[in-house]
């Protein structure tokens, strides 16, 4: 779907712009011919509005000409610089929330022709920490938004019990080879966020999941059956961030992707390929699940949140969250 706009935009773009160069390189300097012959002709006595009506520029030529620079403009942020994603389910949270609005930063690890996302350019990889778009590896017409866990060479190990990961970093060849560490963690906490369940609308025997905020929305969690989440720091990269988890429930292990040759809930990194997680650890369809991402389905790093929508998933808005509006990390 991404890859349709983007091809949509091209053309659009293209189409226009070459009307555009008509218009100013032809069609313009014709249209001033004809009027100045029209008032030699008239040794100058014809009117403004006569002359606009007899070299009048036809209107599809108009709307071409005024449209052609905003869509070059669109093109070229969209493409090599900014895009605009939506987060629409909560994996993310609470680093990102249902509603969410973010820019992506194209460029962060390679310029790419935006047609066929061939690599023109590049100019970084993925860092142990980012958060990044990319296309999901079993179907590319689909956009992910995940935390890079694993870099390639590294073996990953989560504990679903304790629900903490252990990461040995590759060795490389020459170096002093580092031991297995699990990552540094904050004590579990409770949290203000509650996981509701009610039934779904038009959907016998199934539930809907909702998760509210109860510094915010207390009173939309009353009544639901459900619990409250936990939350803990976790230090991947240099930085902490926030991740949750439900406590005491089983974090379906079983699902998990068994990598050929390695044991259970531990996984070896390809080289080109990395590991990616989501931030709310037991509702996140992430690596553990499907397994690793090549490099070329990146898209770019999540850098910023522009707007954001009081909301649940497949539900209308219902207010704006402005403190939200800023750097993420």
């Amino acid at each position: 779907m991404a890859n349709m706009f983007a091809l949509v935009l091209a053309v659009a773009t293209l189409l226009t712009g070459v009307i555009w160069c008509l218009d100013r390189f032809k069609w313009a300097p014709a249209r001033r011919i004809k009027i100045e012959a029209l008032r030699v002709e008239t040794d100058g006595k014809i009117d403004g509005k006569a002359l606009a009506l007899v070299a009048r520029q036809p209107g599809w030529i108009e709307s071409c000409v005024s449209i052609f620079p905003v869509l070059a403009v669109v093109f070229i942020l969209r493409s090599f610089l900014y895009e605009p994603f939506q987060i629409p389910s909560g994996s993310m949270m609470p680093t990102l929330l249902i509603g969410d609005f973010i820019l992506v930063e194209k460029y962060a690890y390679g310029v790419k022709d935006p047609i066929t996302q061939t690599m023109l350019v590049k100019t970084g990889k993925p860092q142990r920490g980012d958060i990044a778009v990319f296309k999901y590896p079993l179907d590319k017409n689909i956009d992910y938004i995940k935390r890079v866990v694993g870099l390639p060479g590294d073996t990953v190990h989560y504990d679903p019990d304790n629900k903490k990961l252990t990461i040995t970093p590759a060795c490389q060849t020459g170096t002093e080879c580092q031991p297995a560490t699990m990552l540094e963690y904050s004590p579990l906490e409770k949290s203000s966020w509650f996981i509701g369940f009610e039934p779904a609308e038009g959907r016998s025997g199934q539930m809907t999941t909702r998760f509210f905020d109860t510094k915010t929305e207390a009173e939309r969690a009353e009544g639901l059956r459900g619990l409250f989440m936990a939350e803990r720091n976790e230090k991947l990269g240099s930085e902490f961030h926030e991740t949750l988890m439900i406590p005491g429930v089983a974090n379906g292990a079983t699902e998990y992707y068994q990598q050929p040759g390695s044991p259970a809930n531990t996984w070896i990194v390809p080289e080109g390929k990395y590991f990616m997680m989501g931030d709310n650890r037991d509702n996140s369809a992430d690596s553990r699940y499907w397994g690793f991402v090549p490099e070329e389905n990146f898209v770019g790093k999540a850098t910023g949140i522009w707007m954001s929508f009081e909301k649940q998933e497949g539900e209308w808005p219902t207010g704006v969250r402005f403190s939200r509006i800023g750097g993420i990390h």
